[in-house]
């Protein structure tokens, strides 16, 4: 029995390993597409609102399929359906790579493009999110998830970096380098060998309560809505990613090697804070840590949008970048421990939606915000907002800001 139990732990440990290492490589593609096409869009348009359609319609496909794609998740391999995805988002970059070969002079091929990856990922985020508690033990959770968080942010460093060096080729082999990680990863996630138990369908319920089941999950309980509320509006105010083609071109003159290191800055400081929450875990007063992280986040917002020295710029978004890890940290750890498995796909789908929005949407909001009042304002303008957010959702989530340990918040 005790064999057959360390075995069960060796696999396990392997198969984490195999899913960081998925993790990692999509994220590396990612980034890489990230500042290719945002290069690109920007260098055809020289419009700052084209950079806000390009997370547009990443948004929209997931608006619309993010809440039936977490119910098929609790229902089907959820392995199965993340690779899948992930065979749909190398196909994309194929597609990419066959537009770059011509000289492209219509962005519609890029948006429709970006059409079918945002639905991709749609799919791809409740699949993944929900499949790493299967992966390790509930009392190693909150550390899995630093580790898996720092991993990504590992890849958002190095990979905006890469991908401005190797946009110098040319774009096409931006794009092909994205169709072969993208291509590992589908292989990595098949050859899991954790598979998922679907969860039967609830007795008695229809089709449109199965699948809005996570809302009305997330709805009662305050601290999961008020977590993923919070970053939500948060993010979505104070996000400025979306603008740093224009920063990097036009107010600090660092062309695309400077965007690759623009891009990688947050991720750094969130990479760092991520590996040390990975080897201690946050104690005491989780709630009021998040919210001055935060708070943390709106104001180095502020001081990247008034910034016209380069060093202080990739300083301020480092610290960002931390503060954000804090709030990443606290409310996936709080989403899946305080989420029974058998709703954990659906309720996942409103996070991934919730933080899609704030992402892709805050993407289209900074361009559009940017075109009326100006790069530089907007951004300002939007750590403002941040900051009120903070001390509105103080007041409105009084559950969320006294949450002491982790280990306090458990499912219905």
């Amino acid at each position: 029995m005790n064999i057959q139990s360390s075995e069960a732990e060796v696999a396990g440990q392997r198969d984490f390993r195999q899913y960081i290492a998925s993790t990692f490589c999509a994220t590396i593609a990612m980034m890489i597409q990230s500042v290719a096409v945002a290069w690109q869009v920007y260098d055809i348009t020289r419009n700052p609102l084209a950079l806000g359609y390009v997370g547009l319609f990443q948004f929209l496909p997931l608006a619309i399929f993010a809440l039936p794609a977490g119910a098929l998740a609790d229902r089907i391999d959820r392995r199965a359906m993340l690779a899948i995805s992930y065979v749909v988002q190398a196909a994309c970059s194929a597609l990419f790579v066959a537009m770059a070969l011509e000289t492209p002079h219509n962005l519609m091929p890029f948006y429709a493009v970006l059409t079918l990856f945002g639905t991709a990922r749609a799919f791809a985020a409740p699949a993944s999110q929900s499949l790493l508690p299967r992966l390790v033990p509930e009392e190693r959770f909150p550390r899995a998830v630093a580790l898996t968080s720092s991993t990504r942010q590992t890849g958002v460093i190095t990979g905006p970096a890469l991908g401005g060096a190797i946009y110098l080729l040319g774009p096409a082999i931006a794009y092909g380098s994205c169709l072969v990680f993208f291509s590992a990863v589908a292989i990595l996630i098949a050859t899991l060998k954790v598979r998922t138990i679907a969860a039967p369908r609830t007795a008695g319920s229809s089709r449109l309560e199965h699948i809005t089941a996570g809302i009305a999950y997330i709805r009662r309980k305050p601290v999961i809505l008020g977590a993923i509320s919070l970053d939500l509006f948060a993010v979505l105010l104070g996000g400025a990613t979306a603008l740093l083609p224009i920063y990097a071109r036009d107010i600090l003159h660092v062309g695309p090697m400077g965007l690759g290191l623009l891009r990688s800055a947050p991720a750094l400081g969130a990479a760092t804070l991520g590996l040390t929450l990975a080897r201690r875990p946050l104690g005491e007063r989780v709630g009021m840590t998040m919210f001055a992280c935060v708070a943390g986040f709106g104001i180095s917002t502020i001081v990247f949008g008034i910034s016209r020295n380069f060093a202080l710029s990739l300083a301020s978004l480092i610290v960002l970048g931390a503060s954000d890890m804090v709030s990443v940290y606290v409310r996936l750890s709080l989403v899946q421990l305080a989420t029974p498995d058998a709703m954990r796909g659906r309720v996942s789908a409103v996070n991934y939606l919730f933080i899609g929005a704030s992402n892709e949407l805050g993407e289209f909001e900074s361009g559009v915000t940017a075109s009326w009042f100006g790069t530089v304002p907007s951004v300002v303008i939007g750590g403002i907002g941040t900051l009120i957010v903070v001390g509105l959702w103080m007041l409105a989530f009084p559950d969320l800001r006294d949450v002491n340990r982790l280990s306090d918040v458990i499912p219905e």
